[in-house]
């Protein structure tokens, strides 16, 4: 079973039990843990795995972190564990702070099993970060998560290439800061880098702040075209003929998107309890995606209507017959767990 698959399995528990988790014990032990095995790691394995981990310090005696991952004789992965029924905030990752000093860990976690904050000592070594360099939702996993996360698993570990990923991830962020500020209210600097590159003459006050107007203004209209656009394209998916063949000499228009494959892996874990996953294929087409079990276009699992404009649809079968059934997004199709599995059967029989 693949990592996409196994956090597929932890994402429809957080969605299935979540609200029920009051207390962080609760929370280690139906979410956390299971995550940790997701990652390959042994969770009853004392040497790979330790819980209620202790590094006394200073005057702080007794404080415990929740796990401590170990590689190679060494602590990796620092884990502090809350309620899943709080937001974390950075006031919450006091242990991690005072631990990640004291031992070899330059990854920390700060989770409520359905947050997963990751922090590394990026800003200055062996003092870790105030803010968490990626955050996974396990509401909303993306494709682009799973691949960070094979860096955190028992095989694909390799702490070096993380920092130097949370570095970039890191830096991105703060770009995408500071060009939103610029987008909500253009700077003078900035204003006047745009000036020079299309005006020659004298800037006054009047036309510096004339730039700056017009500047925010076409931000505006770069981003109202590039939504109309994703609108339209969309709007004429939905349009096509809903029983248009899933190959077709226009394949090269096709795109799949990061929904449709979110929604894939969910449906390969929900099939994970009655077949092998990889029985479990993906094939996509213009206006759905079908699911489908061994590549057989006869033998449809599910499809996903997900390039409308504003409503989605997850295609459960019976026979011959669809029946769809409007969701919010992928991690709703959880809810029709048991009619997946009912055509799993159905189509094994």
């Amino acid at each position: 079973m693949d990592l996409q698959t196994r956090i597929g399995d932890v994402q429809r528990r957080c969605i299935e039990h979540g609200e029920a988790l009051m207390t962080e014990e609760a929370a280690k032990t139906a979410l956390v843990m299971p995550f940790i095995q997701a990652l390959g790691y042994d969770v009853f394995n004392p040497a790979e795995v330790i819980p209620e981990f202790t590094a006394d310090m200073g005057t702080k005696k007794g404080e415990k972190v929740d796990y401590a991952i170990c590689r190679e004789g060494g602590v990796a992965i620092l884990i502090e564990c809350k309620p899943s029924t709080i937001d974390l905030t950075i006031n919450h990752a006091g242990q991690l702070y005072r631990y990640f000093s004291v031992t070899d860990a330059r990854l920390a976690i700060l989770t409520n099993g359905k947050m997963y904050k990751f922090y590394s000592d990026i800003d200055q070594t062996n003092r870790m970060d105030s803010e968490p360099f990626f955050e996974l939702d396990m509401a909303a996993v993306k494709a682009r998560d799973v691949r960070l996360l094979e860096r955190f698993t028992k095989s694909g570990f390799d702490v070096d290439a993380i920092v130097q990923e949370a570095g970039a991830l890191k830096l991105l962020r703060l770009i995408r800061q500071e060009l939103t500020k610029e987008l909500e209210a253009p700077s003078p600097e900035f204003a006047a880098v745009i000036a020079k590159r299309i005006h020659d003459g004298r800037m006054s006050a009047g036309l510096k702040e004339n730039f700056a107007r017009q500047i925010s203004e076409a931000f505006n209209a770069i981003v109202r075209d590039q939504v109309n656009l994703r609108l339209s394209s969309a709007l004429q998916a939905t349009t096509e003929d809903e029983q248009e063949p899933e190959s077709q000499a226009g394949d090269a228009e096709i795109v799949t998107t990061e929904e449709e494959i979110a929604g894939y892996r969910i449906v390969q874990a929900i099939a994970a309890k009655t077949v092998d996953p990889k029985r479990i294929v993906l094939r996509d087409a213009k206006s759905y995606a079908a699911i489908l079990l061994d590549d057989n276009n006869r033998k449809t699992v599910a499809r996903l209507h997900f390039n409308g404009a504003s409503v989605k649809y997850f295609g459960t079968f019976s026979d011959k017959d669809e029946t769809r059934h409007q969701v919010n997004g992928p991690e709703d199709i959880y809810k029709l767990a048991d009619m997946i599995e009912a055509r799993l059967v159905e189509l094994k029989s």
